[in-house]
Order: C-alpha cells, then sequence, then structure tokens
C-alpha cells in the first residue's frame, strides 16, 4: 500500500487513484500512564475513504488512539504514521501542518459560546487557512451550513442551538477546512435516540460528498451500525477483533457478542 509523503496543502483533496490507500498506519503500539497500561500492542490500519469504527467500552483505551494519531501524546512503543510520516518525530511546525489535514469533532462540539455560528465557521478559515477574501468566505460558510441543514442558523448564537444543531454546527465548522481525515470522538453522546440517527446519516453524507477518511470513537451500536465500513473491537486497551457491523453481531464468540 502507498506510504508516499504527500505534497498537498489542507485545501486540497486527494485524487480518487488513491482510494485503498493507507492513510493511518499503527502497529504495535503500547501507551501507559504511570502503572497503568492503557494501550496494548494495538494494530490498525485505515485506508482511505473509509469509516471505521472503534467500538468499546469508557475507558478502554479509544480515545488515547486518536490522541496519539494528531500527535497529542506520544506512543511508548510501536509505528504511528499518517500520510506515511512518522508522527512521533515531528516538530511542532510539522504536527501543525498534520494537524490542518485532520478534523476532530469534540463530544460537546467545542463551539465558541461568544461566537455566532456564521462567526465560529469563519474562525478557521481565517485563522488556520489565512483567508482574507471576503466573497470566498461567505461561500464556504454558507455552503458548508446547507451542507448540514443549518443554512437558517447562521447568525444564531450557540446557546439558541438544541444539541443536535449544535453538533451539526460543529461537525460543519470541522468541515469547512477541508479535512483529508475526521476522527469522530462519541459524536452522538447526550443526544436523544432519533437524534443521534440523524447525526450518524449526516457522518455518512458528509464522508460520501467531502470523500473523508474517518475513525469513529463510540459506544453508540446504532451509531457503528450506520456508519462503519468495518468495526474493530477495542477490550481493554487491545483491539480483539474486526470486521463488518453484521458479521461481529452475529459472531460465536461470547465477549464480541457482549458488546452487542
Amino acid at each position: 500500500m502507498g506510504k508516499t509523503k504527500q505534497e498537498k496543502t489542507a485545501t486540497q483533496k486527494p485524487s480518487e487513484n488513491k482510494k485503498g490507500e493507507v492513510v493511518i498506519h499503527i502497529k504495535g503500539v503500547k501507551k501507559s500512564f504511570g502503572e497503568r497500561e492503557i494501550l496494548k500492542n494495538i494494530t490498525l490500519d485505515v485506508k482511505r475513504g473509509e469509516n471505521v469504527v472503534v467500538l468499546g467500552r469508557s475507558g478502554s483505551g479509544k480515545s488515547v488512539t486518536i490522541q496519539c494519531v494528531v500527535g497529542k501524546l506520544v506512543p511508548d512503543e510501536g509505528e504511528l504514521t499518517v500520510f506515511g510520516e512518522d508522527v512521533a518525530s515531528m516538530n511542532e511546525r510539522e504536527l501543525k501542518e498534520l494537524r490542518t489535514r485532520i478534523g476532530f469533532l469534540f463530544q460537546g462540539a467545542a463551539l465558541y459560546d461568544s461566537m455566532t455560528v456564521r462567526e465560529n465557521m469563519e474562525f478557521p478559515l481565517t485563522r488556520v487557512l489565512k483567508i482574507r477574501d471576503r466573497h470566498e468566505i461567505d461561500k464556504r460558510v454558507e455552503d458548508v451550513l446547507e451542507s448540514v441543514g443549518l443554512g437558517d442558523a447562521i447568525d444564531k448564537m450557540p446557546s439558541d442551538l438544541s444539541g443536535g444543531m449544535r453538533k451539526r454546527a460543529g461537525l460543519a465548522r470541522t468541515l469547512i477546512v477541508n479535512p483529508e481525515i475526521m476522527l469522530y470522538d462519541e459524536p452522538t453522546t447526550g443526544l436523544d435516540p432519533m437524534t443521534s440517527r440523524e447525526i450518524s446519516k449526516l457522518i455518512l453524507d458528509m464522508q460520501k460528498k467531502y470523500k473523508t477518511t474517518s475513525i469513529i470513537i463510540t459506544h453508540d451500536m446504532d451509531c457503528a451500525r450506520i456508519t462503519a465500513d468495518r468495526v474493530v473491537i477495542m477490550h481493554e486497551g487491545e483491539y480483539i477483533a474486526e470486521g463488518s457491523f453484521d458479521e461481529l453481531k452475529n459472531s460465536n464468540d461470547e465477549l464480541i457478542c457482549s458488546f452487542f
């Protein structure tokens, strides 16, 4: 699989002929905090254009994995490359460049409460991409909000939005810089079942529209069923199984079945 060095800016999208290329490579990664071993020799390849759901109970190490992917944490052992580059050896400038190509949707959507929805969208365009053209900014803001069904909320404050709308706005703000990779940390937490399904379907729609590669951390079975091309089950810091949602759900293994 290709591990060639990418030479694209954050606003450029990969060509279709690179689909199937491994963009996140994790091999033999271990991570401990003091005496507590969180990641125990995990291995995972994520290919361009696929949604990989990491399913596991709270405290199993799911979020630690994606923090290693973006360089917030450094593995104690093992290999971890993104776009063919070793994340642990990157300096601050290289990490900053990497993070412009990765979108991260936090559990709470992480909107700036003092800014309108429009201003929240503009912030990464002007601060991260350094765009100054007013017409381009307005068009990108309007387009991404329409994509997530929030065109009418452009001038509202985050406090005026429902939980589902805040999640949509957080997703829009992440997508507005055209990331190649999306990392979702419990994207449906705190939402009612109907809204959770809407957000899950939106994640799938946005993958198709923006051609992103995604890791989705969740313990929401419905979210996993809707969004996953492939499911990886994490248990006590280890990946114990992977396959399609239906394959794992119908497994004869008692431990695997206990997650469903």
